[in-house]
């Protein structure tokens, strides 16, 4: 039996529970690993309040990274022992035990922490930058650019040779800057001070925040087809602009060649926060605050 995060109810972060669950098995192409540690994300909030998925109970953890205890069929690319980091498929990733579906080496220079924050927010950003075909020579926006996704955007962009603007409010402009954006307020003027930038407007523009912008991103980036959002479903439907999810085939490519760009020094994604298994509920207070720069992650062993 493996200690996981579960809940039988919906509600606030009271109906965190840990609980004894049988040990997970991997399934062909699949790995088993002994968690260190496991990313929170905002969509576990969500999950938990019943707005994404009906049925109950459920386990939550998308991301993981540890040492692989066990192999399943067809599996030659890592052995057991390795460091590993990845995304659980069965939503299981905050366990002592978790399969992952996808995988790849932790980069040398990364503790399991660190390597536990990257796998969402990087195929995140990568499927929608994607989608965007963010290439060299273009100029992307990214509104709510300080958030993990939205700093791994950034940075994923630039690493293309694009030209990146994010907003984010004034206590994170510096931070911006450091991951190689050109900062703005977001709020009332966006559409002004984003031209103050780039008078033609954006070639593309990205929505990590949900915040309510997509009319004004659709006119910097002329159209609603140079739109993408991860965070506003009712507002992709409502303007005609892609709500990007894994639904549609996950950029799980990202996970290998993220280490290339965190080795070279071209790649950071902070952890803001770590917390111990039994703490989860308090991990999902702080996560709906808001205002988090960079990853929650949960410590097990």
């Amino acid at each position: 039996m493996v200690k996981a995060v579960r809940f039988s109810r919906f509600g606030g972060p009271e109906v965190l529970e840990i609980v004894d669950l049988p040990d997970p098995h991997p399934g062909p192409r699949q790995v088993r690993i002994v968690v260190r540690a496991a990313g929170v994300n905002p969509s576990d909030c969500k999950k938990r309040k019943g707005l994404m998925d009906s049925q109950l109970p459920q386990t939550l953890g998308h991301e993981a990274a540890g040492v692989v205890d066990e192999l399943g069929e067809g599996v030659a690319d890592v052995a057991v022992g390795d460091r590993v980091f990845g995304l659980s498929a069965e939503g299981a990733a905050q366990a002592e035990l978790a399969v992952l579906s996808y995988y790849a080496p932790i980069p040398p220079s990364l503790d399991f922490p660190a390597a536990a924050a990257l796998p969402a927010a990087v195929e995140t950003a990568t499927r929608a930058l994607d989608q965007l075909a963010v290439a060299s020579g273009g100029t992307l926006l990214v509104n709510g650019a300080s958030g993990s996704v939205g700093a791994a955007a950034v940075q994923l962009a630039v690493a293309r040779g694009a030209r990146v603007i994010g907003t984010a409010s004034p206590a994170n402009h510096d931070y911006l800057r450091s991951l190689g954006a050109e900062p703005v307020a977001y709020g009332e003027g966006l559409v002004e001070r984003v031209r103050a930038l780039a008078p033609n407007g954006v070639d593309t523009a990205l929505d990590v925040a949900g915040s309510g912008v997509l009319p004004e991103l659709i006119e910097l980036a002329g159209g609603p087809q140079h739109v993408v959002t991860i965070a506003d479903f009712g507002g992709a439907q409502q303007h005609g602009v892609t709500f990007s999810s894994g639904d549609a085939g996950r950029a799980v490519h990202a996970l290998a060649e993220i280490g290339e760009l965190i080795e070279s020094g071209r790649f950071w994604l902070p952890v803001a926060q770590t917390f111990l298994l039994a703490e989860i509920a308090q991990a999902h207070r702080v996560s709906e605050q808001g205002h988090v720069r960079g990853k929650l992650v949960l410590l097990l062993g």
